[in-house]
């Protein structure tokens, strides 16, 4: 790890809870609300009392810009909220027990009421919480109702329906099993004072850090108990924090808008995480232009990776919050467009194209589509343009993921080299198009390999990309009444149209396969199996049926499901005509069907 200006202290929770200091911890705004349920609640408390005094919890990652630990006035909490906030819940159920039991207690054990009272709550305060939960999910207003019916601030109503949320069930848990516990022991008092000293002694490793982009490097080695933030949330909590010290007024309409941000983005993290990689990636000469001094063009980082990217989006927030959010709103409306997250005002082709994109795992191109659809009136290109830049994309596509060329570590500098490319030279019009060509061109293994490819075990290399050719190649030939949804899948996630071998693919093979292809010999046809049973001309679609594959030929052709439906191969694609049309099936037959499908292919995905 790379981080500056660490610090690092092994406290009990009595030092962190510090009656006499001036400490607070507070969660950011709009962070992840309080999570922890009654399997967490439960360990927490087993943990503790089944354990000799000085067990370890766990650490916690702040922020702080002070250099005095313990005593600073206040510290962003950025992993450990959920720790944090439920040992201040334990406490206060602590602080009701010892409380109710007063008259049990002499001088000294009294004042130690007052004592537990002040981890909750600053010494010289009636109101300044020592743990400031965030204010999602009611959690905040729920504490502070929690805390002012139990007597550790001042009355404040409790918020309706509080008892069904999680703050206050945790507080009620916690009750319910400290009072439990007492219930078997003889001596009352001496009961309630082990388990607060049990909580006392407890060990938690404190870790400060200056910024955000060193709190996500610790994230990533570190395993503690709660689950860790993610950059996305980091950057949302970044960003919110810089709004509220700026001085924007209504925060609660940034959060709105960063919420539309996600929205369009979908609640998949993974493509999230990629769309603030790629904005950056899209967009990094604007976006360094306030940066640069001297000779360095990118002082912010010559690509955003997963581990470069929360420290370009700190300087970026923290230079402009406003300007940041304004530029992210505009570039993830754009982006939902390309996932079909939105697909509000996209006509039905640049829909198609986005889509075959998507499918043929396109995705490391979205960067260069952002761009370009931003840009658009002043690269002087328009819908039919994008669209025509999405086919060349596919078919990129379809002959890299089966020739492996260029390799998948090189695809978003590709697309990024060739955006400065457009900057540098000042392309428009249909040059964007033309020099994207040749750059692809450049890129890509020769007809050659790539013909070599498609004679080849292509469902064994890749299954994907295989599918999406012969979805490709069925689509051709569809017309308005006789389409099929291809890509549509079950509830189980399973598609309805699956990849059907024709000679069987398992080891078993039927004894009538046998006979058919290679006269009766096993050998043979094993060995004829390993030769042909993956490449296209053995390949077809047909209805998902499991049971399909070890069928005869001729069942197979004429195989219905349980509605008299065709789910073999006479099922109205055009793609099977070739194998309906046949009585048997032999090696010349795959080698045959495989020749023709190679040159179609050839020709639908040329470059």
């Amino acid at each position: 790890m790379n981080i500056n200006n660490i610090n690092v202290n092994k406290y009990p929770v009595s030092q962190v809870f510090d009656p006499d200091s001036k400490v607070i911890f507070e969660i950011p705004k709009y962070q992840r609300e309080y999570t922890w349920g009654t399997r967490e609640w439960e360990a927490l408390f087993d943990d503790l009392i089944e354990n000799d005094d000085g067990y370890f919890l766990g650490s916690i990652i702040c922020i702080n810009s002070a250099t005095d630990s313990i005593n600073a006035p206040k510290f962003e909490v950025v992993d450990g909220q959920q720790r944090l906030t439920t040992l201040s819940l334990f406490l206060s159920a602590l602080y009701t027990t010892l409380n109710s039991n007063k008259e049990l207690l002499d001088e000294d054990q009294q004042a130690d009421i007052l004592q537990l009272k002040r981890k909750i709550v600053l010494k010289k305060t009636q109101s300044d919480i020592r743990v400031v939960p965030q204010v999602q999910g009611s959690n905040r207003d729920d504490y502070l109702g929690l805390l002012a019916k139990i007597g550790i601030i001042p009355k404040r109503p409790m918020p309706n329906f509080a008892g069904l949320r999680r703050i206050v069930k945790a507080y009620n848990y916690f009750l319910k099993r400290i009072n439990a516990t007492l219930e078997e022991t003889d001596d009352k008092v001496a009961g309630m004072f082990k388990i607060l000293d049990k909580v006392n002694a407890a060990i938690m490793v404190m870790i400060e850090v200056s910024n955000h982009a060193d709190a996500y490097t610790l994230f990533e080695s570190l395993n503690n108990r709660g689950t860790p933030l993610t950059s996305v949330d980091l950057i949302k909590n970044l960003l919110l924090a810089r709004l509220d010290v700026s001085g924007e007024e209504n925060l609660d309409y940034y959060f709105t808008r960063w919420t539309e941000i996600l929205g369009n983005l979908g609640e998949e993290y993974s493509e999230q995480e990629r769309f603030f990689r790629q904005n950056y990636n899209a967009f990094r000469k604007s976006l360094n232009a306030p940066f640069v001094k001297g000779d360095r063009q990118y002082p912010l980082g010559t690509i955003a990776t997963r581990s470069t990217m929360l420290d370009i989006y700190e300087k970026l927030i923290t230079r402009d919050p406003v300007g940041a959010l304004d530029e992210l709103s505009e570039n993830a409306a754009i982006y939902a467009g390309i996932i079909l997250n939105k697909t509000d005002g996209l006509t039905p082709a640049q829909r198609d194209s986005y889509q075959d994109l998507q499918r043929v795992q396109g995705a490391p191109s979205y960067l260069l589509l952002m761009y370009l659809i931003k840009n658009s009136d002043a690269l002087g290109i328009g819908e039919d343009d994008i669209v025509k830049v999405c086919r060349l994309l596919v078919n990129f596509f379809v002959r890299r993921n089966l020739t492996d060329t260029p390799p998948t570590r090189d695809l978003a500098r590709m697309f990024m080299s060739y955006i400065e490319e457009i900057e540098q030279n000042g392309y428009t019009g249909a040059a964007i198009y033309d020099n994207l060509r040749s750059t692809l061109i450049k890129s890509s293994s020769s007809d050659e390999i790539f013909e070599e490819k498609l004679r080849g075990p292509v469902y064994d290399d890749n299954s994907g990309a295989t599918r999406f050719i012969l979805c490709m190649m069925a689509k051709r030939s569809m017309t308005v009444e006789n389409e099929k949804d291809l890509w549509r899948k079950t509830n189980s996630n399973q598609y309805v149209w699956s990849i059907e071998h024709i000679f069987p693919q398992g080891s078993n093979i039927p004894d009538e396969w046998v006979d058919m292809i290679a006269g009766g010999d096993r050998e043979k046809a094993k060995e004829y199996q390993s030769l042909y049973v993956h490449t296209f001309g053995n390949l077809t679609i047909t209805g998902y049926n499991s049971t399909l594959s070890n069928k005869a030929f001729a069942e197979k052709k004429e195989r219905k499901d349980s509605n008299g439906q065709y789910i073999g191969y006479r099922n109205g694609l055009n793609l099977n005509d070739d194998v309906c049309d046949k009585d048997e099936w032999t090696v010349d037959i795959i080698k045959a069907r495989t020749d023709r499908m190679v040159k179609e292919i050839m020709t639908m995905f040329a470059l």
